[in-house]
């Protein structure tokens, strides 16, 4: 077995660590990942994926800055346990000051579960009330996405499969 492939585990428990690390040995992951998600999204163009993450703003996040741009991105690499980035970018024109929102996803979730795909913009909508990962920014995660931390592990542990056997769907 591939010894980075737990890599992406590394804060969750020896317990979690040790069970992934067997069933990865025994190829037997993405059996469990594949029948707990089936089927990948349908979300691969940006306006696709943009008019998702302003439906899942709107609902949970309404009175927060608006987002003005949501993408695939092949410049972040997970090897930093980046799954995808929210920028906060200022501007100055004139005498206004002018803020944009934008979440990038990496091009890694194209062709993976909506749920998988959900987690990730559900934590980057919340940074746009919190910016740390504090209590209150897995509080609201959690809010917005009450399976927020199965899902999380479920992202983890196909990666950890992914990187030893490759895709699943």
């Amino acid at each position: 077995m591939n010894p980075r492939a737990l890599r992406y585990l590394t804060a969750y428990s020896a317990d979690v660590q040790h069970q992934a690390s067997e069933l990865l040995a025994a190829n037997k992951l993405g059996e469990i990942i594949k029948k707990r998600h089936p089927d990948k999204h349908t979300l691969s163009s940006a306006n696709l994926l943009y008019a998702y993450a302003q439906e899942i703003k709107n609902e949970y996040l309404r009175s927060s800055p608006p987002i003005s741009k949501v993408i695939y991105d092949d410049k972040i690499h997970v090897v930093d346990h980046a799954l995808g980035l929210h920028t906060f970018i200022s501007r100055i024109q004139g005498n206004k000051l002018k803020a944009k929102h934008e979440i990038r996803i990496s091009t890694l979730f194209r062709n993976t579960p909506e749920a998988f795909l959900r987690m990730i913009i559900v934590h980057e909508l919340a940074h746009l009330r919190e910016k740390d990962h504090n209590k209150a920014f897995y509080k609201l995660c959690q809010y917005m996405e009450p399976n927020y931390f199965q899902l999380e592990l479920d992202v983890r542990l196909y990666l950890c499969h992914k990187e030893q056997y490759g895709d699943l769907w």
